[in-house]
């Protein structure tokens, strides 16, 4: 004979609070010794192949000659290959102390030991830790992902936007939205490329924060442009270079829809009224994830990715190494159950960026674009898609002695009639 549920109705009608499923505990579990070690030497193996190729860590070369150009008396905008902000030129000051082989050398294992800690961070934002599952497999899927390889043989400067990006969303996440502000205006005043990540204050109407992250880069470049001469060529040379879209030697590799449609046969004017649409569509999905609410970490990076993807979209140039300001931050958050990076749409785009496979009439450098414009492309859609399915998050509810409490701010205490 069994006993009575003793239970109140209201306690059997609650919904238990959200957890971790299978795929997340084990994904979460520590792994072996052995794998960690694996997918560290595949990491490291990759790194060396990029070491061992000539032109090693060229556009980092290039704020670093533009900071041996201000110690000269020289203006660093007068060489047109330098499209950074004026902080930049005092942030690459401690590496003309080095030799241009030491700079070659030591520049990219910084870059790539720099992106190991980003995505530390970015599965510290879902509490995975370094030594889990899901880290061996993300440390050993990069040592396979071209945007990696990328980004380390060139040495780009991208790979602190790509480490600012989880941190921010990690400080974000434990309620510190001011540091998350500071250390997006870091980022911005030495790469502009987090500039769309403001938009995630604005959502979250974090108004001091926002303020913070508009007010560090500003500092730090009218204090830069003053300490050097002739700052006016930035807007004289530099922007109208950059607003143009570079030149005929960067314009292959920039995968950004004004640029790849004309080459599909798209006139350019109607591609980037295409490319203008898109990104605002993107960023109407993105307001519409920020208001579907659900895991706090989750709808950080998904409505922060949407963000910084409208912009990859229809800014130029958008080149392959973008994707890790992004992808390991989404990677990370395939933990939490309804992830945008648990469907296989998501994964699909990925895998023209796989190291060794070799897709016909698309391997040459000119022609690698391609291949990025789709995985922009691919996984921007599945991240729209992904919040158009899903439905609202409503408050959860906990059951305390048989009463109902929502765990939203409302101080008077709701009973089931409807009444207050």
């Amino acid at each position: 004979m069994t006993a009575p549920d003793t239970r109140s109705p209201d306690r059997a009608r609650v919904a238990p609070v959200d957890g971790p499923d299978a795929a997340g505990r084990w994904l979460r579990g520590g792994a072996p010794w052995p794998v960690l070690a694996a997918a560290s030497l595949v990491y490291a193996l990759s790194v060396w192949q990029e070491a061992s190729a000539g032109r090693l860590g060229v556009d980092n070369a290039v704020v670093v000659r533009a900071a041996r150009t201000l110690l000269d008396g020289g203006s660093p905008y007068a060489d047109k290959r330098f499209l950074y902000p004026p902080g930049a030129v005092f942030a690459a000051v401690p590496e003309t102390l080095l030799t241009d082989r030491g700079v070659s050398l030591v520049a990219p294992a910084a870059t790539a030991l720099l992106v190991l800690v980003a995505v530390v961070t970015a599965l510290r934002i879902f509490g995975v830790r370094a030594d889990s599952r899901l880290a061996a497999l993300t440390v050993a899927g990069l040592g396979a992902f071209l945007p990696l390889r990328s980004v380390v043989h060139l040495a780009n400067w991208t790979v602190f936007s790509a480490l600012a990006f989880p941190a921010a969303l990690l400080l974000a996440r434990r309620g510190r939205w001011g540091g998350a502000g500071v250390v997006v205006g870091v980022a911005i005043a030495l790469k502009p490329i987090l500039v769309p990540l403001l938009l995630l204050f604005v959502l979250a109407r974090r108004w001091r924060a926002l303020a913070r992250a508009v007010g560090v880069p500003l500092v730090v470049s009218l204090a830069a442009a003053w300490a050097m001469p002739r700052p006016g060529l930035f807007f004289t040379r530099t922007l109208p270079f950059l607003l143009h879209g570079q030149d005929a030697y960067a314009r292959p590799y920039d995968a950004a829809w004004p640029s790849v449609l004309p080459r599909l046969g798209i006139p350019p004017s109607l591609a980037s009224l295409l490319a203008v649409a898109a990104a605002v569509a993107v960023l109407g999905f993105a307001r519409l994830r920020w208001r579907r609410g659900g895991d706090e970490g989750l709808r950080l990076v998904e409505c922060a990715a949407l963000l910084m993807l409208a912009a990859f979209l229809v800014s130029r140039p958008s080149f392959l190494h973008y994707a890790l300001v992004v992808v390991p931050a989404l990677v990370a958050s395939v933990v939490v159950r309804g992830a945008a990076a648990r469907s296989v749409w998501f994964w699909l785009p990925l895998l023209p960026q796989v190291a060794g496979v070799n897709w016909p009439e698309l391997q040459s450098a000119e022609r690698h674009a391609f291949k990025d414009f789709v995985m922009f492309t691919g996984a921007t859609a599945a991240l729209c898609a992904a919040v158009w399915r899903a439905r609202p998050q409503p408050a959860r509810e906990v059951t305390v002695s048989g009463d109902a409490y929502s765990l939203c701010s409302d101080p008077d205490p709701r009973n089931h009639s409807g009444t207050r």
